[in-house]
């Protein structure tokens, strides 16, 4: 499944991933739980960064759905980030068959963001 979702992708680095928010307008989503978040850290609250856990993924980006976020658009580019970089590939999967068709995930997932000296708050500051 996850070999399957992951050919469907054009996965990225976290380097590429900054890149993106930056200058092309992308979200990053981070979906992972509360508990996991507080204890590894966070991405850095000044980047266009959404946490949205990964239970609740589907509905909140559905552009279709009355319960989707204002960031929901089947344009927009949206990258999908997890610990290590396997959910997120499997959310990313999913959220393109919703017909997000920029939806990706970030290689190595927050761990990678983290190695590579992206921008994170909390812990792991």
């Amino acid at each position: 499944m996850l070999a399957a979702a992951r050919s469907r992708l054009d996965r990225i680095t976290a380097r590429a991933a900054f890149q993106e928010l930056i200058a092309l307008g992308a979200v990053l989503v981070d979906i992972r739980p509360a508990a996991q978040r507080a204890r590894e850290g966070e991405v850095a609250r000044w980047l266009p960064a959404l946490v949205v856990e990964r239970n609740v993924l589907e509905w909140r980006f559905d552009p279709r759905s009355d319960a989707r976020l204002p960031e929901a658009s089947y344009d927009r580019r949206v990258i999908v980030l997890c610990q290590e970089g396997y959910t997120s590939s499997l959310a990313a999967d999913s959220l393109r068959q919703l017909g997000i068709h920029r939806a990706t995930d970030v290689v190595g997932g927050f761990a990678a963001w983290r190695g590579a000296g992206m921008p994170v708050a909390g812990l792991a500051a």
